[in-house]
């Protein structure tokens, strides 16, 4: 009998151990969280939002973990990747595999600690929230979730299978040949809306229901889009629509028409918070060097202006410091680059 894990249980992870336990598999949800590891157990996991459900699940702490696993779901930060990652490869099966669906390009990082041939990589397409011990909010229309899944060299075709026949008890899986690719359309996504609802302090909505927030959105893409393109990266299609096609631009008027798309492509998860102003409001440190940060690392290599990325960085830096204050009005601090 297969042995699955989600390490990092905390709002994805909570919603998909949910899904994936009510639908029939077991798995063990680890979190650090005391406080959430036993609301799990003794009530369940409580799922609101666009859902409402409550689901029996095992939850355990680090501490408690035992045996070897065929599947662990990486879920933690990327700040802390190398010291999890290799504690984590003692809790492996030597023909298993952790899949990262972490944001920014945490692939390349892992598998120099456990090899490409036990290194998945996978895009999360939908957002949620921790509102309460063993309480989260699936914050994206259940017809709009989605993951889109890649492998690194040597993984094998059950290996494969075995990950997308578990993700699938939440919702479909798109298998991406363009694993780079995919990961470039999703930061692409993140540093724009995650980036820009931090520094404004709301939602993906508060970016793409503001006129103010969609003149920045739209170059924020544009500076993604560049430093791809400088890479040789192909974007892959987000959930089947191709994101360079509809939000690139080099004329004004091209420009505009990306900004009216913007409020209509983000429709179904407006209501998603920024897992970086999650982190910030509960006092820890976001991952804004492994999104912006890592537009803008690229790009100052290749030559490539990020002057939005740059700044967003710097303000969420401040936020994080307590020398500035997360709110909607910071949007008119990027009036003199655009």
């Amino acid at each position: 009998m297969k042995r699955y894990a989600i390490y990092g249980a905390g709002s994805l992870g909570t919603v998909l151990g949910a899904f994936i336990t009510k639908n029939g598999e077991k798995i063990d949800l680890i979190n650090r969280n005391k406080a959430h590891v036993a609301a799990l157990n003794e009530k369940g996991a409580h799922i609101t939002g666009t859902v409402d459900m409550t689901v029996p699940v095992h939850a355990i702490t680090p501490d408690q973990m035992e045996g070897k696993y065929d599947v662990i779901l990486l879920l933690t930060k990327q700040l802390e990747n190398d010291q999890v990652v290799t504690m984590l490869k003692d809790y492996l099966l030597e023909d298993g595999v952790i899949v990262t669906l972490q944001n920014g390009l945490p692939e390349p990082g892992i598998a120099k600690i456990i090899g490409e041939n036990r290194t998945m990589g996978c895009t999360v397409e939908w957002g949620a929230a921790l509102i309460a011990p063993g309480e989260c909010a699936l914050t994206s229309q259940v017809d709009s979730l989605s993951f889109h899944m890649g492998k690194m060299p040597g993984i094998s075709k059950a290996q494969y299978d075995t990950v997308k026949a578990l993700l699938e008890k939440m919702c479909p899986v798109h298998e991406e040949e363009n694993l780079l690719g995919a990961r470039w359309s999703k930061l692409l996504i993140n540093a724009t809306f995650s980036g820009l609802g931090t520094v404004m302090g709301g939602t993906f909505g508060s970016v793409s229901g503001s006129k103010a927030g969609q003149r920045v959105a739209i170059r924020c893409m544009k500076e993604c889009i560049d430093v791809g393109h400088a890479m040789k990266v192909t974007f892959a299609p987000v959930q089947g629509k191709d994101i360079t096609k509809l939000f690139y631009y080099k004329g004004a008027l091209k420009r505009a028409i990306g900004c009216r798309l913007i409020p209509i492509a983000m429709k179904k998860h407006r209501a998603i918070e920024p897992s970086m102003l999650q982190d910030l409001k509960k006092g820890k440190p976001c991952e804004v060097d492994a999104i912006n940060g890592a537009v803008c690392r690229a790009g100052k290599e290749l030559g490539v202006p990020t002057p939005i990325n740059d700044r967003i960085v710097r303000f969420i830096h401040q936020i994080q410091e307590g020398t500035m204050k997360a709110q909607a009005a910071n949007i008119v601090l990027f009036d003199d680059l655009l």
